[in-house]
């Protein structure tokens, strides 16, 4: 479809052109050109002519002395695709060549997720990499992406990713420890950053304790923390269930301050557990 446009655009150019004194005239072109770079065009023939380049979204046109070299400075063509040339008036087949991206990197799309996750888990952040030149093309030709995920208290991750077909993808572990990570992504020594906070993860180990007041039960959880020994947010339910006679009695408590506190009927017999989530604590049997 590209092709057929860009010769309609071609014809509708030479159509649109006074015609040429020409004799001849046909056009020695490269095989490929990186886009923005510096080329020439070789002519044979003799007299003057109008040479056109069409390709995506680019139409160049130059008054030319056939049997000369036409030569286009750096930037004339950018964007990478399949290109035509012809000349006016003349009796020769366009010429076609490709325009390819700069092989240099200069912007990196850089997409990073999540964005907040639990500490502790395995694969779970995934970095994904588009590598462009400076003129937004995609840049297809293999090309190696640095991935380092960095967090104050844990070791660095690296991995080193060659691009296929222009992109590149990764994934990396949450660390043990909670705070904000640091994502980067670099190629070519151009370079993008995501940050990726890390959060604790469920309790783990929950301990209670108890004190007997008359004909309640005080009971009271140590300093709740996740299986890292990062200190679980306030707000965090912990569950209280005590079990009697088969009636069972629940309470759920919101984390203050790293702990939960309640109290409870006290019924010699009685068993009390503690939980959160799918997370078990110790279990307390009240006897007189």
């Amino acid at each position: 479809m590209r092709a057929r446009l860009a010769y309609s655009l071609c014809a509708l150019a030479v159509a649109s052109a006074p015609l040429a004194m020409a004799q001849s005239g046909s056009l020695t072109v490269p095989k490929t050109i990186e886009a923005g770079s510096a080329f020439s065009i070789q002519s044979s023939g003799t007299g003057k002519a109008v040479l056109y380049i069409v390709g995506p979204e680019q139409v160049l046109r130059r008054d030319v002395q056939l049997g000369d070299a036409t030569f286009f400075p750096a930037g004339s063509l950018y964007n990478a695709g399949h290109y035509m040339a012809v000349l006016s008036g003349g009796s020769s087949e366009p010429s076609q060549f490709d325009v390819v991206p700069a092989s240099q990197p200069a912007n990196l799309s850089f997409l990073a997720r999540p964005s907040r996750l639990p500490v502790g888990l395995h694969g779970s952040i995934t970095g994904a990499v588009y590598v462009f030149d400076t003129y937004r093309n995609l840049i297809v030709a293999p090309t190696q992406v640095s991935f380092e995920l960095q967090n104050p208290s844990s070791p660095k991750q690296q991995r080193l990713i060659t691009t296929r077909d222009g992109a590149a993808w990764t994934a990396m572990d949450s660390s043990a420890q909670q705070g904000t990570d640091r994502f980067m992504a670099s190629a070519g020594g151009v370079s993008s950053e995501r940050v990726i906070s890390q959060v604790p993860g469920d309790p783990c180990g929950l301990k209670m304790s108890m004190k007997q007041s008359g004909p309640r039960v005080e009971l009271q959880t140590d300093p709740v923390r996740d299986c890292s020994g990062n200190a679980v947010p306030d707000g965090t339910i912990i569950t209280f269930t005590e079990t009697y006679n088969g009636d069972e009695s629940t309470v759920d408590v919101p984390l203050k301050r790293g702990i939960a506190k309640v109290e409870m009927p006290f019924h010699s017999g009685a068993t009390i557990n503690i939980a959160s989530g799918i997370a078990l604590g110790n279990q307390i049997h009240l006897e007189r």
